[in-house]
C-alpha cells in the first residue's frame, strides 16, 4: 500500500470517529438545560462545518495526482487540527 492510500485510510477512519462523536454531542445537547441549547447548537454547527471542510480536503487528496497530494497534505493537516480543537472545545462545553 502506498503512502497516500495509507494516509487517506487513516483520515477516513478519523472522519468516521468524528461522526460518532458529533452524534454523541447532538444527543447530549438535546438533554441540555433550557437556555443552553442554542450555545450547544452553535458549537455543533461550527464543528459540522469544519468537519465538512476536512471531508472536502480528503476528497481532494484522493483525487489528486501523485505529485499534487503531498502539496495538499499540509493544508489538510491544518484543517484536521482545527477540527480536533473545535471538537475538544465542544465536548468541554457540552459535558
Amino acid at each position: 500500500m502506498d503512502k497516500r492510500t495509507e494516509y487517506v485510510e487513516k483520515l477516513s477512519a478519523q472522519m468516521a470517529e468524528w461522526d460518532v462523536q458529533i452524534d454523541q454531542l447532538k444527543d447530549k445537547a438535546k438533554s441540555a438545560a433550557p437556555g443552553s441549547e442554542s450555545d450547544y447548537s452553535n458549537a455543533i454547527a461550527a464543528l459540522q462545518l469544519k468537519r465538512d471542510e476536512a471531508a472536502l480536503r480528503l476528497q481532494g487528496i484522493s483525487a489528486a495526482s501523485d505529485d499534487e497530494w503531498e502539496d495538499l497534505k499540509a493544508g489538510t493537516e491544518n484543517v484536521w487540527g482545527e477540527v480536533r480543537t473545535i471538537l475538544h472545545d465542544a465536548i468541554m462545553k457540552i459535558k
